[in-house]
C-alpha cells in the first residue's frame, strides 16, 4: 500500500500522537507525583480525622507587602479567636500549596501588584493554584472538602485590574472544586471606607461559622466540610484551555497601587456629568478630597482649600521668619524663604512614589474627573489661609517682626506641596493670577503628562522630577499608575526642552535604589537639556506602610556630592557643579554656556525682571532675568549655602541612654 494513502496517513498521525502523550506524560511525571499522591491520600482517609491535627484548623492567608492586607487579617485573627474559632494566621511564602487539599476552611486577604500580579510572598501558592487548576489530571475534586472566602484590596482607578489577585484566587479555588463561604469581599482604597467594608465582610464569616446566619449549613462542628465520598479520584480528562501570558512580577503594592492602568488612550475616567475637553472630565460631580481623606491631611497640617487644592506653611518658611536660615531655593535663585507660599491645585497625583514625604495619604488619578474650582477662588483662599498660619507665628521666639510684616505679602508659589499641580484643567489661569500678582512660580511636575508640559505659559522654574534613569528603576521607584509610564516620562523631558524659561531636573536620590546610575541619568541630559539639575539626598520621614525604606537609604552630603560631580564631569563640559546647600544634603548642576559669565555664577533670579517680561507678553529666555549668585551660595564655600546673615541654629539632642 502508498504511503501517501489516507488510511496510511491515519495510522501514522495516531502512532505520532500517541508517542507524543506518553512523552508529555514521562517528562511531568515527577512534577505531579508528590501531588497525585497526596491527593490520593486526602480523598482516601477516613472521615474520623484526629481532632488535634493541624489540618483541623481553618487557615488564614494574607497576601500583601506593605502590610495592609497583614493587618486586616490580624484584625480577623483576632475576631475569629475572640469567638472560639479556631484559625491559623498564615503567610504563604511559609506554606506547602500541596498541603491545601487537607484543608477544610480557607480565608485569604490579598492585594494586587503592578500589573493585576501577586504580592512576592504569594507568588508560588497563586501560581501552584493556577497551574493546578489548568491542568486536566488534577480535575475539578482537589478541594472538594473545602469551603473558601477571599477578600480583596485594590482601587478601582486601575479598572480591569482592579482586585485582580482576589478574583484570580476565588475563580482557581472553584475551579478546584472549592465552594464559597461567602461572596468575594472587594475594598476600595478610593473610597476611603476600607475598614468599614472588610468589618462588613468579617462579621458576616464569624456570623456564618458561628452558625448565626442560617447560611451554609454543610458546616460540622470543625468549620470544615465532610468527606463525600471515598475511594481512588477520577481525574477528569477534559483539558482546560490555557490562559495567555503571566503575571509580572513586579515591585508595585496594590495596597498603594493595584496594578498596570491604562495606557494614555483611555485616560478618561467613570462617567460623570462634567464636560469632556482633551480626554479630560471638566467640572465632574465627584470631589477629589473625601472625608476621610480631607481629615487625614489637616491632622497632618494641611489647609484644603475647596474639593482639590490645598496649602501648607513649610518649615523653612518657619525658620527664615526667625532669622535661622532659608531653604536651598534661597541659596540657589535667591528666594526669600519667609515669603514662600507651598501650595498645590491637585492634591491628586499619578505616581506613589516609595519617597513620598506625604505618606500616600492624597488621592491618585490618571486625569481630571472630579469637580472643579475656580482658580481665582483658589489663589484667594490660598493667600489667605497662608498669611493666617504667618500671623500664627507672632509671639513665637525668636520671629523678627520685619519678616514677620514681610511674610504677610508672598512673593513666591513653590506649586509642589504634593500632588500633580498641571494635572489641574486650569492651571495656565492660575500661574497668570499668580504673575499678575508678581508672586513667581516654581512648578514641579512628576513626567506622566508631557502634553500638559507643552500647553504650559511661561513659569519661573519649570521642574520635571527624575527620580530615576531606566524603565525598571522609574518603575520601582515611582510606582506609576499609567502603563505607558516610560514612554510618557521621556516625552515629558523632551516637552522640557522646547521651554525658553528656566527648567530643572530634580533628582531625588534613595541610597540602595538609584545612586548606581550615573551614566544612565547622564543619557537623559540631552533629552531634555535642562538649565539645572538639582540633586538632592532623599527626606526620611518616619515608617510606614506603604515604603520600606529606612535611614540606610539616606545619603549623607558626601554622597551627593560625589554622585553630583560625577554626572558634571559625564557631562562632558555641559554642566558644572555650582551650588550647595549642606542643611538639605542638596547640590546644583548648572548649565555652564547659560549661567557662567566670566567664571561668576548667575544661578539667581531677577524676580521683578521677570515679571515685567510676562507682564510685556513678549518671547523671553531664561537668560533674561538670571541674577549673579553670592560667594556663600557657590559650590565649596565654607559657609556650605547657608546665608551669613542668618543666624545658625542647632537644636540639642537629648537621647535616651541605650544602657
Amino acid at each position: 500500500m502508498s504511503l501517501s494513502s489516507p488510511p496510511t496517513h491515519l495510522k501514522l498521525l495516531t502512532v505520532l500522537s500517541a508517542t507524543a502523550t506518553l512523552y508529555f506524560l514521562y517528562k511531568s511525571r515527577h512534577r505531579y507525583s508528590r501531588l497525585l499522591t497526596r491527593l490520593r491520600q486526602t480523598l482516601n482517609k477516613p472521615s474520623g480525622q484526629n481532632p488535634n491535627s493541624s489540618f483541623n484548623k481553618g487557615k488564614l492567608f494574607f497576601i500583601s507587602q506593605t502590610n495592609t492586607s497583614k493587618t486586616l487579617a490580624q484584625r480577623l485573627h483576632a475576631n475569629l479567636l475572640l469567638n472560639d474559632l479556631d484559625f491559623d494566621l498564615v503567610d504563604p511564602q511559609d506554606y506547602e500549596p500541596e498541603d491545601i487539599c487537607k484543608e477544610t476552611l480557607v480565608l485569604i486577604v490579598a492585594s494586587t501588584w503592578e500589573n493585576g500580579g501577586s504580592p512576592e510572598n504569594g507568588n508560588f501558592l497563586v501560581n501552584w493554584l493556577a497551574e493546578s487548576a489548568d491542568d486536566f489530571r488534577v480535575g475539578a475534586l482537589l478541594l472538594r472538602n473545602c469551603k473558601f472566602a477571599v477578600f480583596g484590596i485594590g482601587s478601582s482607578s486601575y479598572g480591569e485590574t482592579f482586585n485582580a489577585v482576589a478574583r484570580d484566587i476565588s475563580v482557581k479555588l472553584r475551579k478546584l472544586g472549592a465552594a464559597d463561604l461567602v461572596d468575594l469581599g472587594e475594598g476600595d482604597v478610593d473610597e476611603g471606607n476600607l475598614d468599614e467594608v472588610f468589618e462588613r465582610w468579617s462579621e458576616r464569616i464569624v456570623g456564618i461559622l458561628k452558625g448565626n446566619l442560617g447560611e451554609n449549613k454543610a458546616l460540622n462542628g470543625n468549620y470544615g466540610v465532610g468527606n463525600e465520598s471515598e475511594g481512588e479520584v477520577e481525574f477528569s480528562e477534559e483539558e482546560d484551555e490555557e490562559e495567555d501570558g503571566e503575571g509580572d512580577n513586579g515591585i508595585v503594592d496594590l495596597e498603594d497601587i493595584v496594578g498596570k492602568a491604562p495606557s494614555r488612550k483611555s485616560i478618561v475616567g467613570p462617567k460623570t456629568n462634567g464636560k469632556v475637553e482633551n480626554g479630560e472630565v471638566l467640572n465632574g460631580g465627584k470631589e477629589m478630597v473625601t472625608p476621610v481623606i480631607r481629615a487625614s491631611l489637616v491632622k497632618q497640617g494641611y489647609k484644603i482649600i475647596g474639593s482639590h487644592s490645598g496649602v501648607k506653611l513649610c518649615r523653612w518658611t518657619k525658620s527664615q521668619l526667625r532669622g535661622r536660615g532659608g531653604c536651598y531655593k534661597h541659596s540657589f535663585y535667591g528666594i526669600e524663604s519667609h515669603r514662600c507660599m507651598e501650595a498645590t491645585p491637585s492634591l491628586a497625583c499619578a505616581n506613589k512614589c516609595v519617597f513620598c514625604w506625604r505618606h500616600h495619604t492624597n488621592p491618585v488619578g490618571k486625569s481630571w474627573r472630579w469637580k472643579m474650582d475656580d482658580p481665582i477662588v483658589i489663589v484667594d483662599t490660598a493667600i489667605d489661609l497662608h498669611t493666617k498660619m504667618i500671623k500664627q507665628m507672632k509671639g513665637v521666639p525668636g520671629v523678627k517682626v520685619e519678616r514677620l510684616s514681610e511674610g504677610l505679602s508672598p512673593r513666591h508659589c513653590a506649586l509642589s506641596l504634593v500632588g500633580e499641580p498641571i494635572m489641574y484643567p486650569e492651571i495656565n489661569s492660575l500661574v497668570d493670577e499668580l504673575h499678575r500678582r508678581r508672586i513667581s512660580t516654581f512648578l514641579v511636575t512628576n513626567a506622566q503628562f508631557p502634553d500638559r508640559i507643552k500647553m504650559l505659559k511661561p513659569i519661573t522654574q519649570l521642574y520635571v522630577s527624575v527620580d530615576a534613569a531606566t524603565k525598571d528603576s522609574l518603575k520601582a521607584i515611582d510606582r506609576p499608575l499609567f502603563g505607558d509610564f516610560w514612554e510618557r516620562f521621556v516625552d515629558s523631558l523632551q516637552a522640557l526642552k522646547e521651554k525658553q524659561q528656566r527648567t530643572v531636573y530634580r533628582l531625588t536620590l534613595v541610597k540602595g535604589w538609584n545612586t548606581e546610575d550615573v551614566d544612565a541619568y547622564s543619557n537623559l541630559f540631552v533629552i531634555g537639556d535642562p538649565d539645572f539639575i538639582e540633586i538632592k539626598g532623599v527626606t526620611y520621614c518616619g515608617s510606614s506602610a506603604t515604603s520600606k525604606l529606612t535611614m540606610e537609604n539616606v545619603p549623607w552630603h558626601s554622597d551627593v556630592k560625589e554622585f553630583s560631580e560625577a554626572l558634571a564631569q559625564k557631562s562632558n563640559g555641559v554642566y558644572e557643579v555650582a551650588c550647595e546647600h549642606v542643611h538639605s544634603c542638596c547640590v546644583l548642576l548648572a548649565n555652564v554656556n547659560k549661567f557662567k559669565v566670566n567664571d561668576q555664577w548667575f544661578t539667581w533670579i531677577d524676580y521683578d525682571k521677570f515679571h515685567d517680561l510676562v507682564a510685556a507678553g513678549e518671547p523671553f529666555s531664561s537668560k533674561d532675568y538670571m541674577a549673579s549668585t553670592p560667594s556663600w551660595a557657590v559650590y565649596g564655600a565654607e559657609e556650605g549655602g547657608f546665608d551669613p546673615e542668618q543666624s545658625r541654629f542647632k537644636k540639642e539632642r537629648h537621647h535616651k541612654s541605650t544602657r
